[in-house]
């Protein structure tokens, strides 16, 4: 697929603006949002967590706060181990959130007394941890990451926004984490795409994976609860 398109006054080629060199985004939405999925994690009941219970949400934490004391300013600079450690981050917060759902699909597979409210709120806090996790992946890889994307390095997307399709829509405009955070979301409810595509196959599998994920949280969680609900 081409992207550029060439001037009728210059007859130069144009490039749209989210392929174009750019100030990079801030890291405060990414931070915010993980620290509502360490605040979901401690939510949960000890049953759904690993052990030590707080260790987990407290390295989280201290990693959180070395990534915005190294780089409290835009995402834009070539620092592999800066991005290794972001990486690091969200694939902790993946380990925590597939126990817990492991957890959670033994208790409701092995019939284990709890009652609906705490079955309800479990399901929902380890669902929409996922739809963060996923939300960082997406945020992380498409086109090489923030920083990359921010440099223009890469041309190929991994996720085709709407407003990629027709610069005519938004000429300046850039996916930033929130955009990845509404693909996550959609993806996670849908269970499928929605206006935004995947283009390259480990976006594919990774769409693959995290609907694959919801649906047997959804599925499970609503089948146990309507057996625990108290009736009229």
């Amino acid at each position: 697929m081409r992207w550029a398109t060439r001037s009728v006054e210059s007859g130069e080629l144009l490039l749209p603006g989210w392929l174009r060199p750019h100030r990079g985004e801030q890291r405060w939405s990414v931070v915010a949002v993980v620290l509502a999925a360490i605040g979901l994690q401690l939510a949960l009941p000890d049953s759904f967590v690993l052990r030590p219970r707080p260790a987990a949400p407290a390295f989280e934490a201290v990693l959180c706060v070395l990534l915005m004391v190294w780089n409290p300013g835009p995402i834009n600079d070539r620092r592999p181990w800066l991005r290794q450690l972001s990486l690091g981050l969200i694939g902790l917060l993946a380990i925590t959130n597939v126990i817990s759902t492991v957890l959670l699909i033994r208790v409701i597979v092995g019939g284990h007394s709890v009652s609906a409210v705490h079955l309800l709120a479990s399901g929902a806090a380890i669902w929409l941890t996922n739809v963060i996790v996923f939300a960082l992946w997406y945020w992380e890889f498409d086109r090489g990451g923030p920083a990359a994307r921010a440099r223009g390095d890469r041309h190929q997307p991994d996720f085709l926004f709407v407003q990629m399709t027709d610069d005519r829509l938004d000429p300046n405009w850039r996916a930033r984490f929130l955009d990845y955070l509404y693909l996550s979301f959609t993806n996670a409810t849908a269970f499928s795409p929605t206006d935004t595509l995947p283009l390259t196959r480990w976006a594919k599998l990774l769409m693959l994976n995290q609907s694959l994920v919801s649906l047997l949280i959804v599925g499970l969680v609503a089948a146990r609860a309507v057996n625990v609900l108290p009736s009229g």
